[in-house]
């Protein structure tokens, strides 16, 4: 009799509630100590002290998969079948974590498709931590709307089979969902407003320090620097040209005025190596002719042509002109015209 389902109990989906629970887990649960001795002869009003004990949520753990409170206490519900409302308040209770997310269990077992997301989603807003038993018989932690997540996402929660439900988008198509409104969505609007005001903002101050940076960006620093240096090496570098090529116009001169001179001073020596050359000649013409036509010429030749020859080569030894080297010869000569003495070397 304890294990029966209230006859006034109204079947869910078709068969008995307490068949929303897998036959193992049933049998688990109906030889649990905690079934037979804290569950049993509990109502609806009476519910709600036990679930405020829980400290833990989970299905079945260990080697001969025990199960929890938890699942004893939504088995419970399941064979009494509380009121819609008595859920409800299970569900918006803010003070007991663990009675809200027992109610959130039994409703996505129980309720139709519309009441799960109604009710259901709001509580992903709900971050609160709980204590989950993992099968291993370890604890672990989690939070509410990760559990919400669960039940609204997933197809097994605490090793029970969850009704399929339709999905969000089918609902709001047909007209039975309103489009879902985020509870932070005024809060992201602030937020936008905000960052578009701040974002003109940086733009119209960007604009400005861009016009007034612009004629003194390191660029344009950089390409008057480059354009300044330029110019003055371009003047340092004609200034250098101009020198150099005053210096270049100088030696050609002064090379100019050497070779002149070397051509003048070889064409002094051919010309006094022509004219001893040619004095020579007249002097052997000389020599060569005979003492009688000397003597035919002038009757007193020979002793006028020696005093002649004595007078002329003493005077040839004074002047200096018929000197060897041609070069001194020369200048014995230049001298003898401006009345200086024949250089003796």
């Amino acid at each position: 009799m304890a294990n029966r389902t209230d006859p006034a109990a109204k079947s869910i989906r078709g068969t008995n509630p307490q068949n929303l629970v897998e036959k193992i887990v049933r049998s688990k649960i109906y030889q649990n100590t905690y079934w037979k001795e804290q569950c049993f002869g509990l109502t609806a009003e009476t519910l709600v002290d036990k679930a405020m004990e829980l400290d833990h949520i989970g299905g079945t753990y260990g080697g001969n998969r025990k199960p929890t409170p938890f699942m004893c206490l939504v088995m419970k519900m399941l064979q009494i079948q509380p009121e819609k409302d008595i859920v409800v308040e299970f569900i918006k209770n803010d003070d007991y974590k663990y009675v809200r997310v027992l109610g959130a269990f039994y409703l996505r077992l129980t309720g139709i498709d519309s009441d799960i997301y109604r009710y259901l989603e709001p509580l992903y807003n709900d971050y609160r931590k709980v204590r989950r038993k993992s099968p291993d018989g370890n604890f672990m932690l989690t939070h509410v709307d990760e559990v919400i997540d669960e039940l609204l996402t997933r197809d097994y929660s605490c090793d029970i089979a969850l009704p399929r439900i339709k999905k969000r988008w089918t609902l709001e198509s047909l007209g039975v969902l309103d489009a879902r409104k985020s509870v932070l969505e005024d809060d992201f609007e602030e937020e936008e407003e905000k960052d578009e005001m701040e974002q003109d903002g940086l733009e119209e101050e960007v604009a400005h320090e861009k016009d007034y940076y612009r004629a003194r960006s390191p660029a344009r620093e950089r390409e008057r620097d480059w354009r300044r240096d330029s110019h003055r090496h371009r003047d340092r570098y004609r200034l250098r040209e101009e020198k150099e090529y005053g210096y270049e116009r100088e030696r050609d001169r002064e090379r100019e005025g050497r070779e002149r001179d070397r051509r003048d001073r070889e064409r002094g020596r051919r010309r006094s190596r022509s004219r001893s050359r040619s004095r020579e000649r007249k002097r052997h013409g000389r020599s060569s002719m005979s003492p009688r036509r000397h003597e035919a010429e002038d009757g007193n030749a020979p002793e006028e042509s020696k005093k002649k020859g004595k007078k002329e080569k003493k005077e040839k030894k004074d002047d200096g002109t018929d000197h060897p080297d041609p070069e001194i010869a020369e200048a014995n000569r230049i001298r003898a015209s401006l009345g200086l003495k024949p250089l003796k070397l």
